[in-house]
């Protein structure tokens, strides 16, 4: 039996579907941005929401991962339990589009849908 440490700078802990890269791609051409950062902050009637904003210029707190050749995804590692696993789809709902997130730590959800809770660590 072997046992594998987790390397932040190797593993990406989030999975990007093709639509989503796409999307965040035409943002970050267009607002000029040198990618995008995801991460959640404590909101929301279930505890967490997820931000995916973005990233202007550089933050040294932040992991880098390339989604593309011109996409960069930024993580701060605080964030990493939170989000390891989760991937990130571009979904229509009607006749809108959004990021839609599924995360494999998430033991419940606000009926909105807009947060999330994760179990005591």
């Amino acid at each position: 039996m072997s046992v594998e440490k987790f390397n932040p700078n190797t593993h990406q802990p989030v999975t990007v579907t093709e639509s989503a890269i796409l999307h965040l791609q035409k943002q970050v051409a267009h607002q000029k941005a040198i990618g995008v950062i995801f991460n959640v902050k404590e909101s929301g009637c279930s505890g967490y929401k997820y931000l995916l904003e973005l990233l202007l210029e550089e933050n040294d707190d932040a992991i880098k991962f390339e989604l593309s050749d011109t996409l960069n995804l930024f993580v701060l590692p605080s964030t990493l339990p939170l989000i390891q696993g989760t991937a990130i789809d571009l979904t229509k709902k009607g006749v809108n589009y959004q990021l839609e997130f599924f995360n494999p730590n998430a033991t419940a959800s606000c009926g909105c849908g807009e947060s999330f809770s994760v179990a005591a660590q």
